[in-house]
C-alpha cells in the first residue's frame, strides 16, 4: 500500500503508512497504551494480560508479519504515532481486519475511520470482495463499525489459552 496523507476530522495532519518489522516497538507502544483501556470493561484483567502477552511480543508480531502475512498500517498525527491497524487475506478474496487501535487521546477525532478506510482502499486495490472483522459482543466499538457499513455476519466463540473470545464477525461487502 502506498504512503498517503489524508486530512483528519480534527484538522491535525494525518499520515498513514505501512509498517515494517522496524516499527514493531512503535506497535507495541501503541498496544500498551490502548489495550487495557479498550478491554477493561469487557473482559477480566487476567484475560487482558494473557491475550496481550500472546499477541504483542516482538516475536509474535514478527510471526504475524512474516508467516501470517498481516499488513500493518501506522497512523501518525502531527508526526506522532497515534494508532494502527492490521489486515490479512483469507480464502475466496475475503480480507480480515485483525486489529485497529487508536490512542485514547486521539479517539473521537476520525482517526479510526481513516484507518478503516485505508484498509478498505488497500483491500479494494487487491481486488478483495469483502472485509470482515471480529468484535467482542460487549464492545462499544460495535456501533462504530456499524456506522461504517459493517453488518453482523455470524457469531464466533474462539478459545485463546484458558479464555474465550465471544465475538460477532462483522462483514462489509466491497
Amino acid at each position: 500500500m502506498p504512503t498517503r496523507s489524508v486530512p483528519a476530522a480534527s484538522a491535525l495532519p494525518l499520515h498513514i503508512q505501512p509498517a515494517t518489522e522496524q516499527d514493531i516497538p512503535t506497535i507495541i507502544g501503541l498496544a500498551e497504551a490502548t489495550w487495557e483501556p479498550t478491554y477493561r470493561f469487557i473482559i477480566s484483567k487476567e484475560q487482558i494480560d494473557y491475550m496481550y502477552r500472546v499477541i504483542y511480543t516482538p516475536a509474535s508480531l514478527r510471526r504475524q508479519m512474516r508467516e501470517q502475512h498481516h499488513t500493518f498500517l501506522l497512523a501518525y498525527v502531527d508526526g506522532h504515532a497515534a494508532g494502527f491497524a492490521s489486515y490479512s487475506e483469507k480464502p475466496d478474496s475475503i480480507y480480515h481486519l485483525n486489529k485497529i487501535y487508536v490512542l485514547p487521546s486521539h479517539q473521537g477525532q476520525g482517526l479510526g475511520q481513516h484507518l478503516v478506510q485505508a484498509v478498505i482502499s488497500a483491500v479494494r486495490e487487491a481486488r478483495g470482495l469483502a472485509l470482515e472483522l471480529n468484535v467482542n459482543r460487549h464492545n462499544p466499538a460495535l456501533a462504530f463499525y456499524e456506522r461504517l457499513g459493517f453488518v453482523q455476519h455470524r457469531e464466533e466463540d474462539i478459545p485463546i489459552g484458558p479464555y474465550w473470545m465471544n465475538d460477532y464477525v462483522l462483514r462489509k461487502d466491497l
